[in-house]
C-alpha cells in the first residue's frame, strides 16, 4: 500500500474519492487550496482507496497523510479533453471568427464587386505561408460608450487596420493594411495605437514596412476618448512612420485621402492602382473648407498623380502591386545571372552622332532579362530611373532620355534624379548611370520654373550619395549636366567609362563653336564657306572630345566595348564591398 502525503501547507478543499473506490492513474483524489489557488492531487497508478485521512476544511502541513491506496487493475482513463466543457475556448473561437472575412459576407461582396481585395487577402498574398504574426487583432473602435460591444466586434474588427510581421520571400517584413470595409478606412484612436506599436516593433530590427493605405483621415466619432483630447494633433503615428529607418513601401487602391494620403506620401516608394484617387484633402475636407462639393473621383486620379510624380509605380490591380512589392523587397537577396545578348549593346547607339535612339532598349539589353522596373515613368521624362539586376546584382539605374529634349535635364528630371539617388542610398543600392546629355536645359522659361534650385538638388543628392556608383557615357557628356549624372564629376564614380561613341565637352559642340568663334565666323562673307568653317571647327572639337582621345587625357577612366558593359559593372561593384544603407532621409518629391 502507498500513502499519499501533503508536500506543503494547505487546506483541504474537496475530496473526490472515498474508501473502497477504484481510481485510474491520473484521476483526481482530492483538491487542496493555498493563497486562493487550488491544486489537484492525482492517483500515481491505478488503485483502490483504502483510507482517507482528511476531511474538507482540514489544515495540513508537509508530510501529513492524505490517502492510502493499494494497487488495483483499473483501465486507464481515455486520453484527450472535452472542449465542450471549456467556455473560455468557446468564447475565444467565436471571437476570432469575427476577424475572418467570412464573418462579413456583404462587405466582402461589395469589395469584390469593385474588383478589389480585402485587407486580409492582400496580407495573405504578401507574406509567406504561415509566417504572419498579427498584433492587436482584437481591437475595436473606441466607441464602447455609444455602441454595444458586440456590434463593435462584428462591425469594426481590428479598428480598421491589420498590423503584423512575417516573412516575404524569407525576408522579415512588417505590414499595416488599412481595412476600407471598416468605417471607410478612417483612422481611430486604437487604429493609431496599433500603428505605433507595429512601427516600434519594426524599428527594433530595422524591418521594412509595407503600408496598404486606403480610406480617409481621422475619425471624429471615437466617443470613448472625447473627454481626454481636443484635436489630437499630438498623435505620434505620422512622425514615427516618417522617421522609420527601414524601407517603407506604400500601396494604394481606391480612395486615399487626408491621413492615409499623408502616410502614403512619406513612403520611400509609392505604388498605386490605376483606379486610385489620392489627395491630401478628401471630399469632406474640401466641403468643410468652403470650397464646394466635389466628388471623390475628381480628386487626384491616378493618371494625374502619375504625371506629377506622386505615384512612383502605377499598376493594374492589387495583385500586381503585391507582386511588384515582393520584387522590390527581394532586391538585397542574390539572384542567378542569366545569359544576355551582350553583343546587341554594340548596336544600341547609332554611329551617326545626330541620330536619336531608344535608351530604354539599351537598358533592357544591359540589364538581366525582365528585371528592370522603371519608376516614375510619366514624370520627368528627360530622365529614366528604375531598379534592375546586372549579372544578378541589384542596382539602381538612372539614364538620360535622348528622345526627350535631346536628353537635356529640366526641373522635373532633376527632381526625379535627386529623389532616386536618395532612395537608392537609403536602400543600399549601388547606382549605374548611363549618360547621354547635352547638359541642363537653358532659357528664360526654364529659369522661371526655378531651374537653379531644381538642378542643385541633383548635385546635392549626388554629393551625399554614399553607395558605389558607375557611370557609362553612351554618347554625349556635356557640361554640368554630365557632371551631375556622374554624382558631381567624373572623378566621383567607382568607374567612369565610355563607349567608343562617347563624346565630352564643357558645353555642346555646336554652341561652343558659335560662341567661341562668333567673330571669326562673322568675318567670313560667303555663306557656304562660313558653314564649312563652322563644321570644320565642330569636327575639331569633336576630335578632341571623342571618347578615345578624352580617355587618353585622363578625363575619365576607360573606353570599353559596349558588349563588356555588364561584366565591367559587375567587376567594379564586386570590389566595392558589401552594400550598406546610407542616410535614411528620402524626399517626398
Amino acid at each position: 500500500m502507498t500513502t499519499i502525503t501533503a508536500d506543503g501547507a494547505a487546506i483541504i478543499a474537496d475530496l473526490h474519492a472515498a474508501p473502497g473506490d477504484t481510481v485510474a492513474q491520473g484521476a483526481v483524489l482530492l483538491t487542496t487550496e493555498l493563497m486562493k489557488m487550488r491544486h489537484d492531487i492525482r492517483a500515481p497508478f491505478g488503485a483502490r482507496v483504502v483510507t482517507v485521512h482528511v476531511s474538507p476544511g482540514d489544515e495540513v502541513g508537509p508530510g501529513t497523510p492524505l490517502m492510502t491506496l493499494e494497487p488495483a487493475d483499473v483501465a486507464a482513463a481515455a486520453a484527450g479533453t472535452d472542449d465542450t466543457a471549456r467556455p473560455d475556448m468557446a468564447e475565444f473561437t467565436a471571437r476570432m471568427a469575427l476577424l475572418d472575412d467570412a464573418a462579413r459576407p456583404d462587405a466582402m461582396a461589395r469589395r469584390h464587386a469593385r474588383g478589389q481585395r480585402s485587407a486580409r487577402e492582400n496580407i495573405a498574398d504578401l507574406f509567406d505561408d504561415d509566417s504572419f504574426t498579427e498584433y492587436g487583432a482584437l481591437a475595436v473602435a473606441a466607441q464602447r460608450g455609444t455602441r454595444p460591444l458586440a456590434d463593435l466586434q462584428a462591425r469594426t474588427p481590428g479598428d480598421g487596420i491589420i498590423c503584423g510581421t512575417g516573412t516575404v520571400g524569407g525576408r522579415p517584413v512588417a505590414a499595416m493594411a488599412v481595412d476600407y470595409t471598416v468605417l471607410a478606412g478612417t483612422q481611430g484612436f486604437n487604429h493609431h495605437r496599433k500603428m505605433d506599436r507595429l512601427i516600434e516593433v519594426a524599428a527594433r530590427a530595422n524591418l521594412p514596412i509595407v503600408l496598404f493605405a486606403e480610406g480617409g483621415g481621422g475619425r471624429p466619432n471615437d466617443t470613448d476618448v472625447a473627454d481626454i483630447m481636443a484635436a489630437w494633433l499630438n498623435v505620434t503615428s505620422f512622425r514615427h512612420f516618417a522617421a522609420h529607418r527601414g524601407q517603407k513601401i506604400g500601396i494604394v487602391t481606391g480612395y486615399c485621402f487626408a491621413g492615409n494620403a499623408a502616410l502614403f506620401g512619406v513612403c520611400d516608394l509609392r505604388i498605386a492602382t490605376t483606379d486610385s484617387h489620392i489627395g491630401m484633402g478628401g471630399p469632406a475636407m474640401i466641403e468643410g473648407g468652403g470650397l464646394g462639393t466635389v466628388a471623390a473621383t475628381e480628386i487626384g486620379p491616378a493618371e494625374v498623380q502619375t504625371a506629377n510624380g506622386v505615384i512612383d509605380l502605377a499598376v493594374a490591380d492589387e495583385a500586381a502591386a503585391v507582386a511588384a512589392t515582393k520584387t522590390l523587397l527581394a532586391l538585397p537577396q542574390p539572384a542567378d545571372a542569366p545569359q544576355t545578348d551582350a553583343d546587341a549593346l554594340r548596336h544600341a547607339v547609332p554611329p551617326d552622332r545626330t541620330r536619336a535612339y531608344d535608351m530604354r532598349a539599351a537598358i533592357a539589353t544591359l540589364a538581366d532579362p525582365d528585371t528592370f522596373q522603371e519608376l516614375r515613368r510619366d514624370f520627368g521624362a528627360g530622365l529614366i530611373t528604375g531598379v534592375a539586376r546586372i549579372r544578378g546584382r541589384a542596382v539602381g539605374l538612372m539614364a538620360n532620355n535622348p528622345l526627350h529634349l535631346g536628353g537635356a535635364i529640366d526641373p522635373s528630371a532633376a527632381d526625379k534624379g535627386a529623389r532616386f539617388l536618395q532612395l537608392c542610398d537609403a536602400w543600399g543600392l549601388p547606382m549605374v548611370t548611363l549618360c547621354d546629355t547635352p547638359g541642363f536645359m537653358v532659357g528664360p522659361q526654364v529659369e522661371a520654373a526655378g531651374q537653379v534650385a531644381h538642378v542643385s538638388r541633383l548635385f546635392l543628392a549626388g554629393a551625399h550619395f554614399s553607395q558605389p556608383l558607375v557611370t557609362v557615357i553612351l554618347r554625349k557628356a556635356y557640361g554640368l549636366g554630365a557632371m551631375a549624372m556622374a554624382g558631381g564629376g567624373f572623378d566621383r564614380p567607382q568607374l567612369c567609362c565610355a563607349w567608343p561613341t562617347g563624346e565630352v565637352g564643357a558645353m555642346g559642340l555646336e554652341g561652343a563653336v558659335r560662341l567661341g568663334h562668333r567673330d571669326h565666323l562673322a568675318a567670313i562673307t560667303d555663306p557656304q564657306e562660313r558653314e564649312a568653317e563652322f563644321h570644320r571647327l565642330v569636327d575639331q572639337l569633336y576630335a578632341r572630345g571623342r571618347a578615345l582621345n578624352a580617355a587618353s587625357l585622363l578625363e575619365f577612366d576607360a573606353v570599353i566595348d559596349p558588349a563588356d558593359t555588364a561584366d565591367a559593372i559587375d567587376r567594379v561593384l564586386a570590389t566595392a564591398g558589401p552594400a550598406k544603407p546610407g542616410p535614411r532621409y528620402v524626399d517626398a518629391f
